[in-house]
């Protein structure tokens, strides 16, 4: 929106052809993202607190010290997303298919999300949605991503699995196997944000450390130079991208302001559906599918955590870690909370360094 307003206004004012530079109107969306977050938050965690006592219902089954949270604010992702769009809307070049794709993709597991917290929130029921319906809404979603992606790829390095590390590893995919792998992420990484989203600020610093690094990724592949010098896959187009990866991030850190141990408002699953399913798709339409596994690292532990926990149980009887998601087997070992969140924390940022390293190791 005001791309085209500063493009015009460039026949007469030389200087506004600094926002024809996407590394400008990327710092120009985190920080707009970022003051959205500050300034819309107190009133939405007022409004959040009078919704039926605003309050997220807590596990009778976790740890003791998370009862204290009872009638905390819940939904607080509605405020990173109405961040990330408005600051998107305002900065990025709205002609980009792949910006309408991933907005669409956030605002639809965000949908999800929403009515999975007012069933919480209204019925006061900790368990949400029914499982299967969830899961048929994430899938149908996924599934519309993936073929739409496929469907209006503009070269085959849009619809080849790439692997890291090895330059002439590269694998076309058909219709089926691309639509089968952007689902699996897109879907995949949803959930595993929300099983994330256990402790206050947990999940939105990875969230925030892993969309900065897509970032990076995305503005490498949509530049010809620097996608044939770094040998990664040349995607026209992706590099508008960063501008929603630096909205997350001006997003999230804001969120994380009223989020921080102890939390003023909880993210839900409005917010957890919709960023993963983001970092999901942005993955994808970058071809860094397997980067995000290593860069999202804390996510596909979570997760495995709950696989091998439910596995184990019913197959043996027995339960491998004392609680699952794993960050609760921590806390349930001893560990303070803000521990917990710190030293994950820290294996994010690790892991996003790791996942950036991959740029030059080919």
């Amino acid at each position: 929106m005001l791309l085209e307003l500063a493009l015009w206004l460039e026949k007469w004012f030389g200087h506004f052809n600094l926002f024809g530079y996407l590394t400008f109107r990327a710092i120009l969306a985190a920080l707009t993202a970022l003051a959205f977050s500050l300034w819309w938050g107190p009133g939405m965690i007022r409004y959040l607190a009078g919704l039926k006592s605003g309050g997220q219902p807590i596990r009778q089954d976790g740890p003791q010290s998370h009862f204290s949270k009872a009638g905390t604010p819940t939904m607080g992702g509605a405020l990173i997303l109405l961040a990330i769009a408005a600051s998107v809307l305002l900065w990025a070049d709205l002609r980009n298919k792949y910006v309408w794709v991933v907005l669409a993709v956030m605002l639809g597991f965000g949908a999800i999300g929403w009515w999975d917290d007012w069933i919480k929130i209204v019925r006061r029921d900790p368990n949400g949605m029914r499982s299967r319906t969830k899961y048929a809404l994430q899938s149908l979603l996924g599934l519309a991503a993936g073929v739409y992606l496929y469907a209006f790829a503009d070269v085959p390095a849009a619809t080849t699995f790439y692997v890291p590390l090895f330059k002439s590893v590269a694998l076309p995919l058909a219709g089926v196997g691309f639509v089968a792998i952007a689902y699996l992420w897109i879907v995949g990484f949803s959930n595993a944000v929300n099983l994330t989203d256990g402790l206050d600020g947990l999940a939105i610093m990875p969230t925030v450390l892993v969309a900065c690094a897509l970032g990076v990724f995305a503005y490498a592949s949509g530049h010809a130079a620097f996608a044939h010098y770094l040998q990664i896959p040349r995607v026209p187009g992706a590099g508008e991208l960063i501008i929603v990866c630096t909205a997350i991030a001006g997003a999230g850190l804001g969120f994380l302001w009223f989020n921080t141990y102890p939390a003023m408002v909880f993210m839900g699953d409005i917010g957890a559906l919709a960023l993963g399913a983001v970092l999901g798709t942005i993955a994808v339409i970058v071809r860094q599918e397997l980067v995000l596994v290593v860069m999202g690292g804390i996510f596909v532990v979570e997760t495995l955590s709950v696989m091998i926990q439910v596995a184990s149980f019913k197959l043996t009887g027995r339960r491998v870690f004392r609680m699952a998601p794993i960050h609760h087997h921590f806390e349930l070992k001893g560990w303070p909370e803000p521990r917990v969140i710190v030293r994950f924390w820290i294996i994010s940022v690790v892991l996003v360094l790791i996942g950036l390293a991959t740029l030059k190791v080919r």
